[in-house]
C-alpha cells in the first residue's frame, strides 16, 4: 500500500477549543470559592481551567501531552494552574489534599476530532491510532488487525452498543486476511459494506466510538476516577460530570447514586442538565451533552 502523508499541525495551542460545552452550567454547579482548590480532570484547551483560575487554584489533568503543552502556552500568564500529564484514573496519586471541586468534561476535544493524524474522526482519512496518550502502545490499528473475531464483536457490542457487531467483526476478519487495515477510511468503508444501507452512518460512528473507548480503557478509568473524586472532596465540595454518550452517563449516574446511598453526597441534579437550544445551534456537539453534579456532605 502506498504511504499517505497525513497533515500534522505543529502549533496546537490555537486548535483546541477554548470555550467548553455547557461552560456556564459547569461553572455554576462547581460553585467556585475564591482561593479554593479545584481539579479539571480533562484539561483540553484549558477553557474551564482558565475560568476557575480567575479566583481559585487549579490542577489541570490531561492524558494528551499536546493538550497540556497547548494549555500551558495559552495560559502562561496564569500562575495558579498546575499542569499534569496523566490519566485521571490516577487521581488519588495526583491530588494530595481534599479539594473544593472536581470537574470531568469527558469525551474528546475538537482538536483531536479535527486532526487527521490522531485517527479519531470518520470525516478525515488518517492512521488508525485513537490514542489519547500517544506514549502508550495499543492503537486501534493493532486491535483491528490482531484481535480475534469474538474479541472485536465484544468491543463493538459492549462499547458501541452496535446491533450489527457480529457482521462487522466477521467482515473485518475477511478483509484483513487479504489487506492490512491501517487507515480510518479503510475501516469506514468495510463497516459500511458489512451492514444495511440505512444504518451506515450510525454504525460507523458507533464502531469508532467503541474502538476509542477500548484503546484508552475509558470506562474503567472513569469508574475509578469518579469514585476517588467523591472521596477527595471537602465537605461542601462539588463534583461535576459532563458526558457525551450513554455509557459515560450511566457510570456517572450510578456513581452519584451509590455515593448518595453511602451518605457521602447529595445529588444536585435529579435529571441530567442539557444544553440550551442557542448553544446547540452554535455547537452541535452540545446536543449529546449531559451534566450531573453532587455535593459532599
Amino acid at each position: 500500500m502506498n504511504s499517505i502523508a497525513y497533515p500534522i499541525e505543529k502549533n496546537m495551542s490555537d486548535n483546541y477549543q477554548h470555550t467548553p460545552v455547557m461552560s456556564r452550567e459547569s461553572i455554576d454547579f462547581i460553585n467556585i470559592k475564591a482561593g479554593g482548590a479545584y481539579v479539571d480532570c480533562n484539561l483540553g484547551g484549558g477553557g474551564h481551567a482558565e475560568i476557575i483560575a480567575k479566583t481559585a487554584n487549579v490542577i489541570g489533568i490531561d492524558m494528551d501531552q499536546e493538550a497540556v503543552d497547548a494549555a500551558k502556552k495559552r495560559l502562561s500568564a496564569k500562575r495558579n494552574i498546575e499542569y499534569v500529564r496523566d490519566n485521571f484514573k490516577n487521581l488519588k496519586n495526583i491530588v494530595k489534599e481534599p479539594v473544593d471541586g472536581i470537574l470531568f468534561d469527558l469525551g474528546i476535544s475538537s482538536y483531536q476530532i479535527d486532526e487527521p493524524s490522531r485517527g479519531f474522526s470518520v470525516k478525515n482519512d488518517g492512521p488508525l491510532d485513537m490514542r489519547m496518550d500517544k506514549s502508550q502502545k495499543l492503537t486501534a490499528e493493532q486491535i483491528i488487525n490482531n484481535f480475534e473475531q469474538e474479541e472485536l464483536e465484544k468491543i463493538f457490542k459492549k462499547y458501541g452498543e452496535e446491533r450489527f457487531s457480529k457482521r462487522i467483526a466477521r467482515r473485518i476478519i475477511e478483509i484483513r486476511d487479504m489487506q492490512y487495515v491501517n487507515t480510518t477510511f479503510q475501516l469506514k468503508e468495510l463497516v459500511e459494506k458489512a451492514i444495511p444501507t440505512w444504518k451506515k452512518r450510525e454504525s460507523v460512528t458507533r464502531i469508532f466510538q467503541a474502538l476509542r473507548i477500548a484503546v484508552n480503557d475509558e470506562l474503567n478509568s472513569l469508574k475509578t476516577a469518579l469514585n476517588d473524586a467523591v472521596d477527595l472532596l471537602k465537605p461542601g465540595g462539588r463534583i461535576v460530570i459532563l458526558s457525551y454518550h450513554s455509557l459515560e452517563d450511566r457510570i456517572a449516574k450510578q456513581t452519584l447514586r451509590n455515593a448518595k446511598r453511602e451518605e457521602k453526597i447529595i445529588i444536585l441534579t435529579k435529571k441530567p442538565v442539557r444544553a440550551g437550544e442557542e448553544e446547540i445551534a452554535s455547537n452541535p456537539r452540545a446536543k449529546s451533552a449531559k451534566l450531573r453534579a453532587g455535593e459532599r456532605i
